[in-house]
């Protein structure tokens, strides 16, 4: 699915796409209307601007992600300062392109979000690792420490290594989807909301080590 209010965009971005065999299952200029086709669509990636007339793209992130977490979700922005990075990061985005970038590189982005793994434009993955440190390094309040299953906890502490959720599934010889349903579960049990609080729990408990 793409999203962006800029008619002209949006359709060179949707044929893009679609000349490098994707199926482009829905399109959307306005953030609202895109949350509610794509619980119709429900694509599979979701080429996300963050300047929308109604609501953001970080909103339009939440929404789809609260929707259905198994949705991958690429920004594709103009902007590439520090906190609408960071921003679309703590909503869950799995990855964050400059509009600038050039095609073959927004494809090759794409195919990666699918993927599971995070896509940045140069410069920019230093930011989000960043924001990672900094995080881990603030102290938390914890009322009682959740129980976690062993495979919970060995899933979490390979997610806090880097590793992306098909790596994992291949590490531990488990489906794709085993692996998404677990750390769902992680997530519920922890009170999370996405990978970079995920990942900022398990730093704290030295699951990263």
């Amino acid at each position: 699915m793409v999203v962006d209010d800029h008619p002209m965009w949006r359709e060179a971005v949707a044929r893009d796409l679609a000349e490098a065999g994707y199926e482009v299952v829905a399109t959307a200029g306005e953030g609202r209307k895109a949350v509610r086709i794509a619980a119709a669509a429900r694509p599979q990636v979701a080429v996300v601007d963050l300047q929308l007339p109604d609501i953001s793209g970080v909103q339009v992130t939440r929404s789809l992600l609260a929707a259905d977490p198994s949705v991958r979700v690429l920004v594709l922005s103009a902007s590439g300062e520090q906190a609408d990075v960071l921003e679309a990061v703590k909503a869950g985005a799995t990855g964050y392109l400059l509009k600038s970038a050039a095609r073959e590189d927004f494809l090759d982005a794409v195919e990666r979000t699918s993927r599971g793994d995070a896509v940045f434009t140069p410069g920019l993955a230093g930011l989000v690792l960043g924001e990672y440190r900094r995080l881990a390094a603030a102290p938390v309040p914890e009322p009682d420490a959740p129980r976690l299953t062993e495979r919970e906890t060995e899933i979490l502490r390979l997610v806090a290594k880097g590793l992306t959720y098909k790596q994992i599934a291949e590490r531990l010889v488990l489906s794709h989807r085993t692996v998404q349903n677990h750390v769902q579960n992680t997530l519920g049990k922890l009170q999370l909301h996405n990978r970079v609080e995920l990942v900022r729990y398990a730093i704290e408990k030295g699951l990263d080590d």
